[in-house]
This record gives structure tokens, sequence and C-alpha cells, in this order.
């Protein structure tokens, strides 16, 4: 396992010129305004700039360095202990819990020049800070890059900007499988054997084949909603909405995105889904819990979600490979913003508590699937429960996550991939005409790219 090195006192004098650089930078107003605009762009609050000119800092203690990050985000075991002493340093931590908008927080501190941790949390839409990437500090001078074997490889490129750029260190991850009601299946004569589901469901096709037997033999659906199909296949694909030069790929015919949108309005037009809204979630919940519907592509920690969802149905549910590979939905971040007043200490905590035995600890506390395959090996990562029968979930999914593709999220899907949501949302329970949809869809991702300067 990696150890981080006893640094001693903070020295910025061996920081390399380009971090050097980083930490004495401080946006323009012209900047900020840039900023707060990108800010505006992506969905975020309108920033503050009345405090350009004031301390950027939050603790005026020296040797405090300050987290922001959200409820369960992180284990308190761990947080507790670096409160004493951040390990391999002279520095402490004060963990703040952020609560409601958390992105709109950190966002507008970071484009007034104000009240900024010295480290912070970013949850998976970490691209959404992509267009103000020079506000976070590249982690790989910094010598992260002496872990990055003990990581998911795809994981650990997700962190990645597309400047090349590592400012964002892996914590959490979320493998996906395909979740299945073992007696439904069993009910409809259809193999139950986990294996034997994966090997019949290895394409998108057999996928749906299957959910129209099941839907004719019992009545029950194989999804309760369409845009879980879509989001199913592109979160398990290369390729998405954009390449790294925030090109578009999606109006290609061949396209993912183009694909999974055909994959949705075929399982739509096979009735295999529920056509239940996923705001509806009571509606969601009852028709897990009767059978209704007999399962869902779902990340490791949907198996907490389940059991708390559908408590009575424990021991009926299975896990299966979901068609083609394991994708990814969730999973969070670390950063370190260009003010860090320790970016060597920061950088110390960042890589010790998400270290393989740190993530194993965290598992078992608050249960957050590690991105570190060492973490698996760990007595901590134990599951004792029987929900799933004589399946041990830690087992499959993290086999799961060696099979998830790397892939680039860009800041503009955050921007316009609702639009594609919305449109098979109206497809399923409207039934709205799927081309039209698609072309609706198309023409305001188009639209609100021409807004923001992405598209001439």
């Amino acid at each position: 396992m990696p150890t981080v090195p006893d640094h001693g006192p903070p020295r910025r004098t061996g920081l390399s010129r380009g971090v050097a650089d980083a930490l004495t930078r401080r946006p323009s107003r012209r900047s900020l305004l840039r900023g707060g605009a990108a800010a505006l762009g992506a969905g975020a609050l309108a920033p503050s700039l009345a405090a350009c000119g004031s301390d950027p800092s939050i603790s005026e203690d020296p040797d405090e360095l300050v987290l922001w990050y959200w409820n369960r985000s992180a284990s308190p075991i761990l947080l507790d202990q670096a409160a004493e002493q951040i390990p391999g340093t002279s520095k402490h931590l004060r963990a703040d819990v952020i609560g409601t908008s958390f992105d709109t927080k950190l966002r507008t501190s970071l484009a007034g020049n104000a009240y900024i941790p010295d480290i912070t949390y970013i949850n998976s839409n970490n691209a959404l800070y992509f267009t103000n990437e020079d506000l976070f500090l590249d982690l790989g001078e910094l010598g992260a890059d002496a872990v990055r074997g003990d990581y998911f490889d795809w994981k650990w490129n997700l962190g990645m900007t597309p400047k090349g750029r590592f400012c964002f260190f892996p914590l959490d991850i979320g493998p996906t499988g395909y979740f299945f009601r073992q007696d439904v299946f069993e009910e409809a004569g259809l193999p139950t054997d986990p294996a034997e589901v994966g090997a019949a469901i290895a394409t998108w096709e057999s996928w749906i084949e299957l959910g129209t037997e099941l839907k004719g033999a019992t009545g029950s659906f194989l999804m309760n909603d369409a845009q879980a199909v879509y989001e199913g296949f592109l979160n398990s694909s290369p390729e998405r909405y954009f390449d790294t030069d925030d090109t578009p790929l999606y109006e290609k015919p061949d396209s993912a995105v183009r694909q999974a949108w055909d994959t949705a309005v075929a399982a739509i037009q096979a009735g295999i889904t529920a056509r239940i809204p996923r705001d509806r979630g009571t509606d969601q919940n009852a028709a897990w819990s009767s059978g209704r519907t007999a399962g869902q592509i779902g990340a490791a920690w949907w198996t907490q979600v389940l059991e708390e969802s559908a408590p009575d149905t424990g021991g009926l549910w299975r896990i299966a490979d979901q068609p083609v590979r394991a994708g990814n939905s969730g999973g969070s971040f670390a950063a370190l913003p260009h003010t860090c007043k320790d970016p060597e200490a920061a950088l110390a905590f960042v890589m010790w508590i998400n270290s393989p035995e740190n993530q194993a600890i965290a598992y078992d506390d608050v249960q957050l699937f590690p991105s570190t395959p060492g973490s698996f090996d760990s007595p901590k990562m134990a599951y004792d429960g029987d929900f799933y029968g004589d399946q041990n979930p830690l087992d499959f999914f993290s086999a799961a996550a060696e099979t998830v593709p790397s892939s680039f999220i860009s800041t503009w899907e955050t921007v316009i991939g609702g639009s594609f949501s919305l449109e098979i949302t109206n497809v399923e329970t409207s039934g709205k005409d799927p081309e039209q949809a698609w072309d609706d869809a198309v023409a305001q991702a188009a639209k609100v790219l021409t807004k923001r300067g992405v598209e001439a």
C-alpha cells in the first residue's frame, strides 16, 4: 500500500513553477465575470463579486485546512482522526458539512474569490467545473500520479480535464448491474441464476426479448421507466455526447447517444417499461415491492436503496451483468482550489483518506464503494446480509468495476443532456412520435449551445 511521505512544515519553495504560479494567481475582474457567466450557463446561481479583494481563506489558523463535503460523502471515523492531525503532516482538518446547493455555494465562493475551502469534495458532476479548471490545482504536478496504479483507470481518467490537467482525485464509484426479481423470473420460466441471466441479456436486443417474454408470462415489466434504459446504455458506453474538443457527437447516425435513444424507444414500443416517471417515487417503490416491475439497472449504491425501498422483498433479488458491459453511475471526487494554503498537506490528506485501506474503512462506515481495487482484500469489506440470497453484492460489483470503460464527460453534457431525457420521457408517457422527440431534443441542444457560444 502506498504511504504519504512526511513533508514536514509546508514549503512553497518546493513547488513546481506551474503550481507556484497557480497559488499566487488571482483571477482578474474580467476572468471572474467570465467564470460567473459559465456558472450561469451551467445552471448555477449568479455569483456575488463583492468580495473580490478579500482574503479567500475560511480559517485564519495557518495549521488548519478546511474541507467542504456533504453528509455521508466521507467517513466520520477518518475525519475525526484528521481533525487531530492529518497523517504525514503538521496540519489538522476542519470538516464543514455543506447542506443544500453545494455546487452553488462552491461556485459562488470561487467566482467571488472569498470564503474558499482548502479542499473540496465534488460530486460526479465534476465536468461542471471544466470551464473554470484554472481555479483548481493540478494534482499531478503535486505528486498524485505516484498512486495512480491504486485506482480504477477509468475513474482516474474522469478526473482529467480537457486540457490534460488532473484536478479531480477519485473518491467512490458506482459500477452498475441489472437487479432482478428471481421469483418473478422463475414464474415466467426464465433463467434465474445470475450468470445465466447475464448470458441471456448479453446484448440490448436480447434484453428486450427477455423482457417481452417476462411481460407475456407474468404481466411484469423489466424496468420502471425508459429514461433508466437510456441512461443505462449511455453510462456503459465509451462515447457520450461530446469529444474532448467539445465537438457534439450525438447528431451522427451511429452515435452512442442515438443508439441509447433507439434502445430506449425499442423498450417502450415492446411494452417492457412500466411507464412510471421517476418523480413518482412511491409508485416506483410499490412496483418493485409487488413484482409489477421485476428489475432495474442500478449502481452499487442501489443495493442499499432497494433494501430500504422494498424491505419486504428480502431474499428475492439477484444481480446479473447488464447488457454489453457495466457502466458507472455516481461517485465523487476531491479537488484543491487554487487558494489552498498548503497544497502538499492538502494532497496528503486526500491521498490518505482515499488509500485502499481507508476506502475499505469508509465502506464499512458509510457504504462508499471504493475506487481502489486493493480495498476489496480488506476484512472491512464484508457483506453479511441475505437480501440478495446467497449472492454477495460486493463480489459482483467489484468484478463489474473492472469492465467499466473510460469515457469523457463534457461540461456541456450537464447543460444539454436533460433535453434528451425529457423527450424520451415524452415518448414514453405522452405517446410523442420518437423521431419528432429526437429532432426536438437536438434542436433544443443546438439552441442552448449556440447561446453559450459552443456552436456557431
